[in-house]
């Protein structure tokens, strides 16, 4: 079942009364709610089977009584404007209640509902319903999403009791629909009582009662404290309008001349007195993440564990006065701010009261120092830790010293503890540091191989370590391969990315022919050498296997045609070294340049 998470969240929380006759449990005498809406002592049982013997509607199914309906009652509303809607079913968190709203004028034509939901509470959350849970709570299955409305609409809402107990319900209306139009959210002209719909009330409030009627000779109050199974008469009441400041079922008749007499009743609830308590001021650290505000709860409730309050927490008075904009449970503030409760009755939650408490945020030490280090092979020693401490901060190393930074000399993990204290209250960090002893990089081989337009150079290295390789001045890479290498001279490096130095080596890149066949036919006669052109005074000596020198190419002669002394070569293997003048003009051995090739015949 999709839950929808929203930003703005308004709960328009009109009363609830204690009603135990305001249940139906026929949808064809759904009980019609709009402002105020009811609780009762627990439904029992159903009348006619509304669903004519089937076997489902939307989530609910047949249970053991064989019908789709249990202990369930109905109610009936009307929507008066457009906007977002929801309501919220309240009971005992360890009863099992379920419900289906319909959007119809007729019970003979329910069709489908339009939300629904049927998952069992395991003792976990006092609501269940349409929008959003209102004490914040995310993780509940118990919920659908809002509704979408316009003007006009009616519903019918079926709620079942799935439970061994049944103490009964309450239904509490939300939505940004009360906001955008407080009054009208709901119409109701649907309920035509004299007295009007039933009236919650908190219990410092008094509640005055209007029966007036054009042409009335006489007004007739009664009060029944037993859900109207007596009524007792208050025989000096006798105006049109009644004050009452005690839960109960109220009845007027009015006498009319010439006309029988005008019976009608209301039910009145006072919810009881609401008291948020003092909450201590709090304290957090900023490297805490979030502050988990229901740990207030039991503070702002004083020990109470009577499931009647709902606490929410918001970031401004007005916002915990209309209800709005509650903060989540895990709260993260990022400067030193007040924050304030609101306890509401769940019997009628615009009962509330407001207390406020302030959540300092003390800083948790930023760490900033690297946490691994290279001790450079040939270094006796480094400094590792803060190098620009703050002077309120307390230091502690795992060695036992206690200064911001300390200078260590071999490899290990080092430990450092800072500390942040303010008062009695402290926040901490830990890093640590690992130090490893650091190789300088080496070049032990250059391999150059020369494919004439795609020379591929390749650096080896016989450390380990974190390197990059450059050639010339190009960007420096992870690979220590370079392609596409251009004849002449140029220079490889191996740069340590730890800051443990860098090697180079001057190398020049030739290429060559890998065999040839000297046989007079044309193609592949003479061996060649490609390149040479790019160097200053070049020149290459030829040798055979055993170092004999053959023949030597110097400037623009780069060809030999495998003879010695005007007679041919046997086929074999045949070596060469390169020679040449650096810019320092210095005649030199082109290094890693011994490189062999053979003769075919």
């Amino acid at each position: 079942m999709n839950k929808l998470s929203v930003v703005f969240y308004c709960m328009f929380m009109q009363g609830i009364v204690m009603a135990f006759g305001q249940i139906a449990s026929d949808c064809t005498n759904a009980i019609p709610i709009c402002s105020n809406t009811p609780i009762n002592g627990g439904t029992s049982g159903f009348g006619l089977d509304d669903f004519n013997g089937g076997q489902t509607s939307g989530c609910l199914e047949r249970t053991t009584s064989g019908f789709i309906e249990t202990n369930s009652a109905w109610y009936r509303f009307r929507t008066g404007a457009s906007g977002q809607l929801g309501f919220n079913i309240g009971s005992d968190i360890n009863e099992d209640w379920d419900f289906a709203l319909y959007r119809s004028s007729d019970c003979n034509n329910l069709g489908e509902p339009v939300r629904c939901n049927y998952f069992e509470n395991n003792g976990d959350f006092a609501f269940t319903g349409v929008g959003e849970d209102p004490t914040g709570a995310m993780n509940s299955d118990l919920y659908d999403d809002w509704l979408q409305v316009e003007p006009g609409e009616e519903y019918y809402i079926l709620i079942n009791n799935f439970s061994n107990t049944n103490s009964g319900f309450s239904i509490q209306f939300s939505g940004n629909i009360f906001v955008t139009n407080p009054v009208d959210a709901l119409d109701c002209s649907i309920i035509t009582n004299l007295l009007g719909p039933p009236i919650a009330a908190c219990d410092s409030d008094t509640v005055t009662l209007d029966a007036t009627t054009s042409g009335a000779i006489s007004y007739e109050w009664f009060l029944s404290l037993d859900n109207g199974v007596t009524y007792t008469p208050l025989p000096t009441e006798v105006n049109a309008t009644l004050d009452v400041a005690v839960s109960a079922l109220y009845r007027v008749r009015v006498g009319i001349s010439g006309a029988p007499s005008i019976p009608s009743e209301v039910q009145v609830s006072f919810a009881p007195p609401v008291t948020a308590f003092p909450i201590a001021d709090a304290v957090m650290c900023s490297g805490d993440g979030s502050y988990d505000l229901s740990q207030k709860n039991n503070e702002v409730l004083n020990g109470d564990t009577s499931n009647e309050f709902v606490v929410n927490y918001f970031a401004t008075e007005n916002d915990a006065i209309l209800g709005e904009n509650v903060l989540p449970v895990n709260y993260t503030p990022t400067v030193t701010q007040d924050v304030y409760t609101r306890v509401s009755s769940i019997e009628n939650p615009s009962c509330f009261d407001i207390e406020q408490f302030e959540i300092t945020v003390l800083e948790t030490p930023n760490l900033t120092f690297e946490e691994n280090v290279f001790l450079c092979e040939g270094v006796t020693s480094t400094i590792i830790g803060e190098t620009v401490p703050n002077p309120a901060y307390s230091y502690a190393w795992s060695t036992g010293e206690t200064t911001p930074n300390i200078t260590i000399n071999q490899a290990g993990s080092y430990m450092l503890t800072t500390v942040n204290t303010v008062g009695s209250e402290s926040c901490l960090a830990t890093r640590t540091v690992t130090v490893v002893i650091s190789r300088s990089p080496s070049i032990v081989d250059v391999d150059i191989e020369g494919l004439q337009d795609n020379n591929r150079v390749t650096v080896m290295t016989d450390v380990e370590g974190d390197f990059e390789y450059q050639l010339d001045d190009a960007e420096p890479q992870n690979s220590n391969i370079f392609s596409n290498v251009s004849a002449g001279e140029h220079t490889v490096q191996i740069i340590d990315l730890n800051g443990c130095g860098t090697v180079s080596e001057d190398i020049v890149v030739v290429g060559y022919n890998k065999f040839f066949t000297p046989n007079g036919d044309g193609p592949n006669d003479e061996w060649t050498i490609y390149g040479m052109s790019e160097l200053v005074n070049p020149m290459v000596s030829i040798y055979d296997r055993y170092g004999k020198l053959l023949h030597q190419l110097y400037g623009n002669v780069t060809s030999w045609d495998g003879t010695f002394n005007g007679k041919p070569m046997p086929s074999t293997d045949y070596w060469f070294k390169l020679s040449y003048t650096d810019n320092t003009g210095q005649q030199r051995e082109a290094k890693y340049i011994n490189s062999h090739f053979a003769l075919r015949r």
